[in-house]
């Protein structure tokens, strides 16, 4: 049976979706093709036609949930609001739907070249968004604690996840978003 190009490309999007949800929840080695298929709701064998391996996947699956150039730009939150919401414990218990940083970052540093770019310049993006209200007197200051916020957050997030003391985990949000140089 011949699948239109509307199928192909709704078949597509669940198959990116699918992988993206998976990855973050089990990360990348966790997940196999045919169960990112099976939660896309498609045969196994279909896979093939729409990506040459699961490296492709993987390097597709982030490229969507990191656009290089969105196609609309989305309104950017205040650094404050988004550390807060970044820092929170529904971030930390939402793998499914988590940052890819906090939840894949230490996977994708062995991924595929096309992999880390795309984690590359989502990095830069997200820095230059918290520059813009980061505490600094000069451009290079309000980088450098830029640099510093996100590094925190990030490092923060795989902690409180690492650790099995809900408190101990709490404590690691709380005083990471306490300390960051955002107002």
């Amino acid at each position: 049976m011949k699948v239109s190009k509307e199928q192909v490309a709704t078949h597509g999007k669940r198959i990116l979706a699918a992988a993206g949800r998976l990855f973050r929840q089990r990360g990348f080695d966790g997940v196999t093709v045919a169960e990112v298929m099976k939660d896309a709701g498609l045969t196994h064998g279909a896979f093939y036609g729409y990506f040459p391996s699961k490296e492709a996947l993987i390097a597709a699956a982030v490229g969507q949930a990191l656009p290089l150039a969105p196609d609309k730009p989305q309104p950017r939150r205040p650094a404050a609001e988004f550390a807060d919401d970044y820092l929170s414990v529904k971030h930390r218990d939402n793998l499914a739907n988590a940052c890819l940083f906090s939840s894949l970052g230490t996977e994708a540093a062995r991924g595929s070249a096309d992999l880390r770019h795309h984690m590359t310049e989502a990095v830069r993006r997200r820095i230059n968004h918290l520059s813009t209200e980061a505490e600094g007197g000069t451009a290079d200051e309000k980088r450098r604690a830029a640099i510093a916020a996100w590094s925190a957050m990030v490092g923060a997030m795989v902690l409180a996840r690492l650790v099995d003391d809900d408190r101990l985990s709490k404590e690691i949000l709380k005083e990471t978003r306490a300390a960051l140089p955002l107002t």
